[in-house]
């Protein structure tokens, strides 16, 4: 089963100082054909304006990556984390018991835009924590590159969810294929860019939502970046 979910079908939140495109429903957005797929719960592409943000706001059991595409976000919460994501960054938290936490652009002119996930945890009311690590680009060039994962393997960042998630840069001839479990669930969200996958162009925020696939196919690049997120059955 492979399903295309478009762009512009997505949810969509316009409020001035934040413009958020939402893959599956969020806040004010409801669409009970899209709540999440399998242990995947959002995907949330955002661009905040300069000198905005998120203000002081809790979570609790769920696993939040950051990945950010242009700008910095600046975080700060209540582990006493003080932190810049930039471009190839990807950060973790794990929200457990409880966690508050802040997100801003502070740039006077540059616009940060970011993708916020979360991933449905295996283990409610840990002790909350955080993780951060670089992915250089030539890391992901013209493959899939481990970068959240259960065990933390390969220098991946840490989840506690029983989930992985890849990124990879792709254009010109490119190609990569990644075997897959047809028992679970992945989901293929590209980032920017055109791309191939499995025989489907997908154009920038445009996703695949598969089940019972046993390969991954790429390419067709032109100056592509996805995620793909390989998820409980």
């Amino acid at each position: 089963m492979i399903e295309i979910r478009r762009s512009e079908d997505r949810g969509h939140a316009q409020h001035g100082w934040l413009d958020s495109w939402h893959s599956f429903s969020f806040a004010n957005y409801h669409d009970p054909k899209h709540m999440g797929w399998g242990n995947l719960r959002v995907i949330n592409e955002d661009r905040i304006a300069p000198g905005t943000g998120f203000g002081t706001h809790g979570h609790r059991d769920m696993e939040i990556i950051s990945y950010v595409l242009q700008g910095n976000l600046a975080h700060r919460d209540s582990m006493g984390q003080v932190k810049g994501i930039a471009p190839g960054d990807v950060q973790r938290m794990s929200a457990g018991r409880g966690v508050t936490h802040s997100e801003f652009n502070h740039a006077a002119k540059e616009v940060t835009h970011f993708l916020q996930i979360w991933i449905e945890p295996n283990v409610r009311g840990m002790v909350p924590s955080y993780e951060q690590k670089t992915f250089g680009d030539a890391e992901k060039r013209g493959r899939l590159r481990l970068v959240a994962s259960p065990d933390g393997a390969d220098g991946s960042v840490t989840i506690h969810a029983d989930a992985a998630l890849y990124a990879g840069l792709f254009d010109g001839a490119e190609v990569a294929e990644r075997s897959m479990n047809p028992a679970r669930k992945a989901y293929v969200h590209l980032v920017r860019g055109q791309l191939t996958v499995n025989g489907h162009t997908l154009h920038a925020g445009d996703a695949l939502r598969m089940q019972g696939v046993s390969v991954l196919s790429f390419n067709g690049g032109q100056s592509a970046e996805v995620l793909v997120f390989d998820l409980e059955p």
